[in-house]
């Protein structure tokens, strides 16, 4: 698995494709943070805080993480090499396990410059002793787990097609149902349509999970609720892939 998950890294960051990303995922971060005289400027904010970023930040991953995860699968499928892993001495999980932890690590490398900005808010603020500095790790905690979720997705829908393009849209509509505040069980919930049930829809999307890690309060259930979500994807993939080679 080890020697897998390298070769995953080293064909992200050995071509364009790994690079792109992050670059991508900086430049669009930066102009809408800091340049774009939009709501999520944090310069146009009132107080110093990093919360527009990361209520932009599941927008951005909307698009850019399917975009990366389409190929890990769909790619082999294609073009025939997805054979050769099964041959290898791996399991078919720890063949997931690796491509999925390699395309967390690419996330994870484009959200480690982005800590300039938590420094940047911090010298900006009037009191930088009184920042709060628990909301913020929190909310790193809940981006890298909401990202998790959506390479999860991901890797399930690269499972079910040999096409990039059929992967990145399915996993594209997929992640749209989980994005918090603009998702397809966040607006579903939001309009009145089911009374008391409408919490209840609300609380399968990632908004209730995700505003609730934001606050500053780890809570066990809205770990939980992303660990299941990345569990049950990967599962899904692991079970196509197992169909596959019927």
């Amino acid at each position: 698995m080890r020697s897998l998950y390298l070769r995953e890294i080293k064909g992200f960051l050995s071509s364009i494709i790994g690079y792109v990303f992050i670059l991508i995922y900086l430049i669009s971060s930066g102009i809408m943070h800091w340049i774009a005289p939009t709501e999520a400027n944090l310069l146009e904010g009132t107080e110093a805080d990093l919360i527009p970023f990361f209520n932009s930040s599941p927008i951005i991953f909307l698009i850019l993480i399917p975009a990366i995860t389409m190929r890990s699968i769909a790619e082999e499928r294609r073009t025939g090499t997805i054979e050769l892993l099964f041959t290898r001495p791996i399991s078919d999980l720890k063949i997931l396990l690796a491509k999925y932890f390699a395309s967390v690590t690419l996330m994870l490398i484009a959200i480690l410059p982005t800590l300039i900005y938590y420094y940047s808010m911090i010298q900006l603020s009037e009191d930088p002793s009184k920042f709060d500095h628990g909301a913020t790790i929190t909310s790193y905690i809940g981006l890298i787990l909401l990202g998790s979720c959506f390479v999860a997705i991901g890797i399930f829908t690269s499972a079910l097609t040999n096409s990039q393009i059929v992967a990145f849209i399915l996993a594209l509509f997929f992640c749209w149902i989980f994005v918090p505040n603009i998702g397809g069980i966040a607006l579903l919930g939001s309009y009145n349509l089911m009374g008391s049930f409408d919490s209840i829809v609300q609380y399968f999307g990632m908004t209730f999970h995700y505003e609730g890690i934001k606050k500053g309060v780890i809570d066990t259930k809205n770990i939980i609720y992303f660990l299941s979500l990345i569990y049950g994807f990967i599962y899904a993939a692991l079970t196509v892939i197992k169909s596959t080679k019927k």
